[in-house]
This record gives C-alpha cells, structure tokens and sequence, in this order.
C-alpha cells in the first residue's frame, strides 16, 4: 500500500517535472528556429503542456486499463474547469478576456459534443481517432490564420511567454536537455502513476474509471495547475483562460485521438451516463460565464471548488470494482 502511494507520488512529481522541462525546452528550441510566439503557443505550447495526459492515455491503453485511459482525459478536463479555474479565480479574479476566448470556448463545446456522442458507441475506434486528429488540425491552422491577421490576439503570445526561459538558460545545448530529460520523466512518470493508481484501485475496490478520472486526472493537469497559478498571480487572464479552454480542446482532439489510433479505447457505462455529461456541462458553464459575465470573482471560484470537491466525493462514494488490469 506505501510502496504504491509513494509510486502515485513519484509518478506526480516526474509529470509536472517533465512537463515544465519538455515545454520551456521546446519553446526555447523553437525560438531560436525562428517560429513566431504565436505559432508557438498554439503548437509547441498546447502540445506540451498536455503530453503527461498523451502518455499517461497511451501507457494505460497498451498496459490493459482503458477506462484509465478515457477517464484521463474526461476527468482532466472536468478538472482544467473546476480545479484550476477555481484556484485561478480564487487567487486574483479573471476578467477582461480577449474576444478570440468566446470563440475557443465554443470548440472546447464543439470538442466536448463530439466526445459525449462517441461515448454513445461500445468502442472508440482508430477512425474516430484519426477524425478528432483532422478536427485538431483544421481547429490550429484556422486559429493561426484568425490571430496572426488580428492584432489585438495575444492570448498563444502570452502562453508562450509564460514558458520563455532565462537568457542564461537558453543554449541549444540546455533547450535540448531539457526536452530530452523532459520526455524521459514523463515516460517514467505515466509508467509509475498508473501502476500505482491501479493497484490502489483494487486494493480499496475502485474502479479503474474513477481512479482515471480523479486521481490520475489531477496528476495530470498539475502542469496546468501551475500555469495558471503562476498567471492568476500576475493578472494574466488571458493565460489562465486559453490555458484551461486550450488544454480541453487538445485533450479531446488531440490525447484521445492519438490514444484510439494507437489502441481503440473500450466505453464503459459511467461515461456516457453521468462523466461525460458532467464534462460537456462544464464547459458550456465557461461558455455562459464568458457570455454573461464580465469576470469571474473569488466567489465563483469558491463555487467552482465547492462543486468539484462533491464531484470527487461522488465518484468515490459510488465507484465498483474495476476488471481492467496491467
């Protein structure tokens, strides 16, 4: 039981440290190859910030746990909104988002629909995967075209600032280390955080979709959640906002459907009867907050909190044994 705590624990670190060194290393590597902040931000950046949940998916697909897997990407989402929007708006309150966020969050929507109906189908298959991979691209190159030809859009430049290294830091011998070393705690990291997450899930009679959707979720988004902790302390809403709206849309277009191309991802019953609708239902609430509302103060944060805290209670409380195993 310790051995598999400290695994989880072990598996938590190398994910956020992974994650942290893979990103500002391939920020710094794109940099000096010319790329423009823009073009950065919403490939390098959004790609990077997002590879713990791409392994983390990946290594439990092929290890046997694909509620693991599904429930990955479905909890991190549910989490960016709750937790990490809720810790943002707790600790400076997010407002004056720029308009390019309303229109994210509507193909956050769109991505969390497409989700919903393939959770309707026993199996999400190597097609679907290869059709939410299409949906990603055009999804990035109408972004680019949209942002690079408006000038007041800065919200991939701000992102991409968010992970600019020191100037002492920035050789190409030290970006390149750091992307490497960052793959490789991210690799050890999803290996250590899934065996230990499942073996704690048989111990105490979990199902593996629970564990997936709780605790490997929040190990998951701990990159996120430090962004957007690291953003909300310098009054950077822009950041927290595309942080939370942008690793949502890769999750589902780009995690899931790398995921079902390399090994189609069995449905289990929860998520199409209560997780996804949870998901889908949470982002449309950033949809309606942006829409009708001019920030999002501490007490929507609470509330944020609040909700999510019953959530995990919730899955706890009604979770089964799980079958799936490495």
């Amino acid at each position: 039981m310790l051995q598999d705590i400290a695994l989880i624990l072990a598996g938590f670190v190398l994910l956020f440290a992974g994650g942290e060194g893979l990103v500002r290393g391939a920020v710094a590597v794109a940099e000096k190859l010319g790329l423009s902040k823009l073009l950065i931000g919403l490939t390098v950046v959004a790609f990077g910030t997002s590879t713990p949940e791409l392994i983390v998916s990946v290594n439990a697909a092929l290890s046997g746990a694909p509620d693991i897997a599904l429930g990955n990407v479905v909890g991190s989402n549910i989490a960016n909104v709750l937790l990490i929007m809720g810790v943002a708006a707790m600790i400076a309150t997010v407002g004056d988002w720029q308009r390019t966020a309303m229109r994210d969050a509507l193909v956050m929507c769109f991505a969390a629909m497409a989700l919903y109906g393939l959770t309707h189908g026993e199996v999400i298959g190597r097609l679907e995967g290869i059709a939410l991979v299409a949906m990603l691209a055009t999804y990035l190159i109408a972004s680019y075209w949209l942002e690079s030809r408006d000038r007041s859009a800065k919200q991939h430049v701000h992102e991409t600032e968010a992970f600019e290294t020191p100037a002492a830091l920035q050789s190409s011998w030290i970006a390149a280390g750091f992307v490497i070393g960052g793959i490789l705690a991210l690799m050890l990291g999803a290996d250590v955080l899934v065996r230990g997450a499942v073996s704690i899930a048989r111990t105490f009679g979990v199902s593996d979709a629970v564990i997936g959707l709780t605790l490997v979720a929040i190990g998951t988004s701990l990159p996120e959640l430090a962004t957007s902790i690291v953003a909300a302390w310098r009054r950077h809403s822009d950041v927290v906002l595309g942080n939370v709206i942008g690793s949502n849309i890769f999750n589902v277009l780009a995690i899931l459907g790398i995921t079902a191309i390399v090994s189609p991802v069995p449905v289990s019953a929860q998520f199409r009867s209560f997780d996804t609708p949870v998901m889908l239902g949470v982002s449309v609430l950033v949809v309606i907050l942006l829409a009708v509302t001019q920030r999002i103060g501490r007490l929507t944060g609470a509330a944020m909190l609040a909700v999510y805290i019953a959530y995990l209670a919730w899955q706890f409380a009604s979770g089964s044994v799980g079958t799936a195993g490495l």
